[in-house]
């Protein structure tokens, strides 16, 4: 394979607008290739660092960047150099930006000194998983793309960092200035004053002596809509890349909720869980996935059996009757197949012909149509039994989330406590020695902030209870899955009967014609 280049291979061909996403690669649009291709979803938080939760966008860049660096603002020292993991750093400015601002110290200094509020919004983040399938070069590349053509050709000033630990996850952080940068380069305005206006394009009085105006951003960086744009945006990217670097995987920034698709997602473990994964210990969250992937194996069997059985007895109850075979005739043909050997496998054989008289006596099935009838009710089953599973692990993974949360939140808390009673000289150096506490306990609080705002009350117990009651049904669910494939197994008896009297008919010998 070639050098791989960081221009274009990974881009979306030709986006009539810098952050418009172009149609994905050919092979996300054609469901009808030959190969089964899966189709990964891809997690991709984007978030704001905000002053107002004691963040620095200093602190920020030094820690992603794994560099030390000092922060004017408040005069604290962040000192990561003896962080591990971080293999590439990087800063990518738009044309018109200060050529000093590809200085990591200098850009983000300059975005402190011109933040003065105490709630000031500094920067955004996103996260993306990079995909392993690609060398460091190609996911360089990628990232370089991505980043030039749906950020810094905007105007924003971005920073980005590779992390990977070399524990098979690594990623890419990138930073992005939140205000825009003027043509001569100083730091433009974030909002500007608009006057609210009548039908007749008028300004209206405000009644003391004024008029009625609102604030507006002075650019669409904010428009909540771009969230998902830069998430597809990823995808298609990362698509590209992987196509060009020959890989034919694939992955898609919506979830298969959104795509349509009845598979229940894995939670994502986290590196502490995964690495105990790796030493052979035994976690929740692993052991949530080991069922998920569990169940997910056997609605896929059973969907493909069910299929499997749906076209093969609509194929014969569509036949004239007199070419039909009749249930007499399959019971006794497929008592005639392969007969085993062993004591267990004449056993195993004596069950399942009891099972299928079993489930062609209790559904009073004695034709072809009968049969079809009875595999069509049984497909409509399996639908609402594998919804009611789907939704129940997905419901399960979202409380155990939030479970965690509060535990993260709670195990942390004191460290947090800790930090507000050390004196002012002493902050950065606890700051430094409890960076991972801190950090973790930021996430979760952010995340139950966010959670009570969506109008959710935080109640362990109650999530605890749920998350009881919803394994408790799809276990039940699961009973009647397990019933059914059971059932599916007996009924595929018949059609092998049927495939060897098919066959048996068509070597029969013909009868030659009379010599002439």
């Amino acid at each position: 394979m070639g050098r791989y280049t960081p221009q274009t291979p990974c881009a979306p061909r030709a986006a009539k607008h810098p952050l418009r996403v172009c149609p994905a690669p050919r092979s996300l649009n054609t469901p009808h290739r030959k190969e089964a291709i899966p189709i990964d979803f891809c997690h991709i938080p984007v978030s704001i660092i905000k002053r107002s939760e004691g963040r620095s966008a200093v602190a920020a860049a030094a820690y992603r960047s794994g560099t030390k660096l000092t922060n004017g603002w408040d005069g604290l020292t962040h000192d990561y150099t003896r962080k591990g993991g971080v293999v590439h750093a990087e800063i990518m400015l738009p044309a018109h930006a200060p050529p000093e601002f590809a200085d990591r110290s200098t850009l983000w200094n300059s975005v402190e000194q011109i933040e003065k509020a105490r709630d000031s919004q500094l920067a955004r983040e996103i996260e993306a998983a990079l995909p392993r399938e690609l060398s460091r070069e190609q996911q360089l590349a990628l990232v370089r793309a991505y980043v030039k053509d749906n950020f810094v050709d905007k105007g924003m000033c971005a920073d980005f960092a590779i992390h990977d630990k070399g524990t098979g996850n690594p990623h890419v952080h990138i930073m992005l200035t939140v205000r825009p940068l003027k043509e001569n380069g100083a730091w433009g305005a974030k909002c500007r004053k608009a006057y609210d206006l009548d039908e007749n394009g008028q300004r209206i009085p405000d009644g003391k002596g004024g008029w009625k105006n609102h604030r507006e951003d002075t650019t669409d960086w904010n428009d909540k809509g771009n969230v998902e744009i830069w998430r597809a945006a990823w995808a298609a990217y990362t698509n590209r890349a992987l196509e060009a670097a020959g890989q034919p995987a694939l992955v898609d920034h919506r979830s298969y909720k959104r795509r349509g698709i009845d598979k229940i997602p894995s939670v994502h473990l986290g590196p502490a869980a995964s690495q105990m994964e790796k030493r052979g210990i035994r976690t929740d969250k692993g052991e949530v996935n080991r069922q998920i992937a569990a169940d997910n194996k056997l609605l896929k069997e059973i969907k493909a059996r069910i299929t499997r059985l749906y076209n093969w007895s609509k194929a014969e109850a569509e036949k004239p009757e007199d070419q039909q075979s009749s249930m007499v005739e399959l019971w006794e043909a497929q008592q005639q197949l392969k007969r085993p050997d062993t004591r267990t496998g004449k056993i195993r054989a004596l069950q399942e012909s009891a099972a299928l008289f079993s489930f062609l006596q209790a559904n009073g099935i004695q034709s072809m149509q009968q049969l079809h009838e009875k595999i069509s009710d049984m497909n409509t089953r399996y639908y609402d039994l594998r919804g009611e599973i789907v939704k129940a692990e997905r419901r399960i993974a979202t409380l155990t989330e939030r479970g965690e949360m509060w535990a993260q939140y709670n195990k942390y808390k004191p460290i947090r406590r800790q930090l507000a009673r050390v004196k002012p000289e002493k902050r950065e150096l606890f700051e430094q020695r409890h960076s991972r506490e801190l950090i973790l306990y930021d996430a979760a609080a952010r995340y139950l902030k966010e959670l009570k705002a969506s109008g959710e009350e935080l109640s362990p117990k109650e999530w605890r209870r749920e998350i009881d009651l919803l394994t408790a049904q799809k276990q039940v669910d699961s009973i009647d899955m397990k019933a059914m494939r059971e059932e599916l197994k007996a009924v595929e008896r018949l059609r092998k009967a049927a495939d060897q009297l098919a066959r048996q008919e068509r070597d029969k010998p013909r009868d030659r014609e009379p010599e002439r």
